[in-house]
């Protein structure tokens, strides 16, 4: 019996091409020692996955021979390409950006693993920024072992919009009807009080309502705000910011066309079941959102960078150096990842085709008033 995962896009297979074929998705390697190998080669040994994608993946056939025994996939097909140009469809395709050997230890934080993660990346930002792929799937990375010159950033988020010049972005974590975005991204608690601020709630509130609309195509969201303090401050009993800050943000949102509404306490607004009622739900630090997000979709859930001029989606979970190599992660968050950016693209494709059109229309609708003014002009104008 199919999979509910496969029915459901089976449907829209056609929508889900680009105008020049099957879309390719790129995939960075993560760390070599957690789960982001087993996850991705459960995910493709289904071959049913390749008539939706062509993958890319930015690592090491040597790497993924060693985790196919691991998890006895052994009957798992791949190809070697030198450049994403070269990528087969109906194919598990790795881009093979070492050749030499490497040391593999599951389960552990080494500093060859974070180097290679960060490798992968970077050579995999560069063909997305190039147009050579076509999305971007990021498999877990472990935040420490990957620091060096180059990678200075707390999370995959805060890298990706830095290398692609993007004034704001958004983390979103999601899955299916659910949209919680994190505000301060990977910020210490600390921190959180000092940087929330009037414009930063406003600027990020208009990056979510886009995403919601374009990537999501829901046409009128409408997001709750969460409160900073517990039970958004008590009238400022317990702190004044919701008061002073948070509230005036959400109305100059909402007075700018956002429809944005809060702040709610966030214990009451996810136990008494309030997210039901919005579209998006805008947290301002991280586990504020993902602790309620991973209780409701712990091995499902999605993490979306809104706000990229790109398409990049990743499993929600980290490496999982506990389970690695014992042949005990589910896929299925890796999964959505991947048809959540086949989703994103078509999606995105759509409202921009509208957009233009609207834009089109409106741009004809003003020529022919104007046309029309020349002519009455000319009517009231004295006979010679």
């Amino acid at each position: 019996m199919m999979n509910p995962d496969f029915r459901t896009v089976q449907k829209n297979r056609k929508d889900r091409k680009t105008d020049n074929g099957i879309v390719k998705i790129g995939i960075s390697q993560g760390d070599i020692n957690g789960i982001g190998y087993e996850v991705m080669l459960k995910c493709f040994s289904d071959s049913r996955m390749l008539e939706f994608c062509t993958p890319v993946l930015y690592g090491s056939s040597k790497v993924a021979s060693y985790h196919k025994k691991l998890i006895n996939a052994t009957d798992f097909p791949f190809v070697n390409i030198r450049s994403a140009e070269q990528a087969e469809a109906n194919k598990f395709n790795i881009l093979n950006i070492i050749q030499e050997e490497v040391k593999i230890d599951v389960g552990q934080a080494t500093e060859t693993g974070g180097k290679l993660a960060a490798m992968s990346l970077d050579i995999a930002c560069r063909d997305l920024a190039a147009g050579k792929i076509d999305a971007l799937v990021t498999n877990p990375i472990n935040k420490r072992n990957i620091q060096s010159d180059n990678f200075n950033f707390p999370g995959h988020t805060e890298y990706l919009t830095n290398a692609f010049g993007v004034k704001e972005s958004l983390m979103i974590m999601t899955c299916n009807n659910i949209h919680i975005g994190i505000m301060t991204n990977h910020l210490s608690l600390s921190q959180v009080p000092k940087v929330i601020t009037k414009d930063l709630i406003v600027s990020k509130l208009k990056v979510m309502n886009m995403a919601l609309k374009r990537d999501f195509g829901i046409r009128m969201p409408k997001i709750a705000v969460l409160a900073l303090n517990p039970h958004a401050g008590d009238r400022g009993l317990i702190g004044n910011e919701d008061d002073t800050i948070v509230a005036p943000a959400i109305k100059e949102a909402f007075d700018g066309g956002i429809l944005a509404f809060g702040p709610y306490p966030a214990d009451g607004f996810f136990g008494n079941g309030s997210i039901k009622d919005f579209d998006g739900v805008m947290a301002l630090y991280h586990d504020q959102g993902l602790i309620p997000f991973k209780l409701m979709s712990f091995t499902e859930g999605v993490n979306f960078t809104a706000g990229l001029p790109f398409v990049r989606t990743s499993p929600a979970h980290g490496t999982a150096y506990d389970i690695a190599g014992k042949n005990m992660a589910s896929a299925q968050s890796f999964r959505n990842a991947v048809f959540l950016a086949l989703d994103i693209i078509k999606n995105r494709k759509e409202y921009d085709t509208l957009s233009a059109n609207v834009l089109k229309v409106s741009s004809k609708e003003n020529m022919e008033d104007e046309d029309i003014t020349k002519e009455l002009q000319k009517d009231d104008e004295p006979a010679l």
